[in-house]
C-alpha cells in the first residue's frame, strides 16, 4: 500500500512540474514569430491606462511588424516608447507599429517599448491572467496571455526583482 501511494504521489508530483513547467514558457509561436513571457503590471482602481511587456523573436529571413492589437479588457491596444528628451522621460505612440527585424529581436520592457492598453474596462489584478490579442504585419493576429504583476513590478527576469534596497 506505501508503494502504491509513493507512486501516485511521484506521478502527481511529475504532472504539476510539468504544468507548470509548461506554464512558465509563456511562449506563443505565429509562423516565424516567437512571443516570449508576455505580463502586465496590475492597476489601481480608476485607471484608464494598462501596460504589456513581451520578448518578441522572427525566426524569418523577412522582416514583420507589430501594429497593435485588441483585448476584451480595454478598448484599445497600440505599441508605445518611452524615450528620454533633453533629461525628461517622455512617452509616445509608435506611429505605423513597431518593425520586429528578419532574424532579430525586440524588447517590449519598462522604460522602453511597450503596450499600452488604454480604455481599461476594468482594473487589472495580480495574479491574474488576461488576454489580448496582437497584429502583425505578415504573421497576422496572435492571441496573447499576459500575467498580471504588481503595481510596481520589475520584468521577470530582471537580475533585481526580488531584492531589498
Amino acid at each position: 500500500m506505501k508503494d502504491m501511494i509513493r507512486v501516485a504521489f511521484v506521478a502527481l508530483a511529475a504532472f504539476l512540474l510539468l504544468a507548470a513547467s509548461v506554464a512558465l514558457a509563456q511562449e506563443f509561436r505565429p509562423g516565424d514569430i516567437t512571443i516570449e513571457k508576455p505580463w502586465s503590471r496590475a492597476t489601481p482602481k480608476g485607471a484608464s491606462v494598462g501596460v504589456g511587456y513581451l520578448v518578441i523573436r522572427n525566426h524569418g529571413a523577412a522582416a514583420d511588424k507589430l501594429t497593435g492589437g485588441a483585448a476584451d479588457f480595454a478598448s484599445g491596444v497600440s505599441v508605445h516608447q518611452m524615450a528620454s528628451e533633453n533629461g525628461v522621460m517622455r512617452m509616445r505612440d509608435v506611429p505605423g507599429g513597431l518593425d520586429i527585424p528578419a532574424n532579430g529581436e525586440v524588447k517590449l520592457t519598462p522604460g522602453g517599448y511597450h503596450l499600452m492598453f488604454t480604455g481599461l474596462k476594468r482594473p487589472l489584478k495580480k495574479g491574474e491572467s488576461v488576454q489580448a490579442t496582437l497584429a502583425f504585419e505578415h504573421a497576422g493576429n496572435v492571441s496573447v496571455t499576459f500575467e498580471v504583476e504588481g503595481v510596481g513590478a520589475a520584468a521577470p527576469d530582471d537580475p533585481m526583482k526580488g531584492m531589498k534596497m
